[in-house]
């Protein structure tokens, strides 16, 4: 059970890293992954202590139980952090995004680094400039080209008229990437969040077990029955 859900946090840690790497470019404040460094470090124990608890339920070591339960206790309380932080950075996203976007697309030069990852943004999430389209107005890259047109990541799937002309946006996406990086970087947060949620809740019905079973040792050791004659 334990490798299991080790395996599940493990997923769940890697999707959050996957999916910020994506977006890395338009993110400032890396401290943002630390809700999925504290998961993956809880699903790394998990996986090791999962055979010591196993070995402890079976033998029904006092010892070997009352480690498990300290261990249980801790990965509980890292969840509990891990969760809190997710809420508090999840918060912060819209302020990171707002903060960064307009500057990597000020880059935007068709050649750079920067140019591959807002035509991928505006590809993937179906969007064209910051707030919309005509933020490629202001751009360096739309006054140098003088032909009024926006990259061409901005043209609708499957419009094979389109040559990216700002006057003829009904061949354009027209809506903003920012709202839209937003909204997919806080679902991945409240994702893992989620998760976090459940497994923390059933670390505490699991502590409570191993009390359970550790009471009843621990009072099957205390009522011993008297062996002997009287006479």
């Amino acid at each position: 059970l334990f490798q299991a859900a080790g395996a599940a946090l493990a997923y769940v840690s890697s999707y959050v890293f996957t999916s910020y790497k994506t977006y890395d470019h338009f993110l400032e404040d890396k401290y943002t992954l630390i809700p999925a460094i504290v998961i993956l470090a809880v699903a790394v124990v998990m996986f090791i202590i999962g055979t010591i608890g196993c070995c402890a339920t079976l033998r029904e070591s006092r010892i070997g139980l009352g480690f498990f339960l300290f261990i249980i206790l801790l990965l509980f309380v890292a969840e509990v952090a891990a969760f809190v932080l997710g809420f508090i950075y999840r918060a912060r996203v819209s302020t990171d995004v707002k903060r960064s976007m307009s500057d990597v697309f000020n880059k935007y030069d068709g050649h750079n680094a920067e140019t591959g990852a807002v035509d991928y943004l505006q590809k993937q999430l179906q969007c064209c400039g910051v707030k919309s389209y005509n933020d490629w107005n202001t751009t360096s890259w739309f006054n140098s080209t003088g032909n009024s047109t926006v990259p061409l990541s901005c043209c609708k799937v499957n419009n094979n008229n389109c040559t990216g002309r700002i006057d003829q946006p009904s061949l354009l996406y027209t809506q903003g990437c920012e709202e839209k990086l937003e909204h997919v970087l806080q679902e991945v947060l409240s994702y893992a969040m989620l998760v976090i949620l459940g497994f923390a809740i059933i670390k505490f019905f699991g502590m409570l077990s191993v009390c359970v079973i550790t009471c009843k040792k621990r009072n099957q050791n205390e009522y011993q029955p008297l062996s002997g004659t009287f006479a």
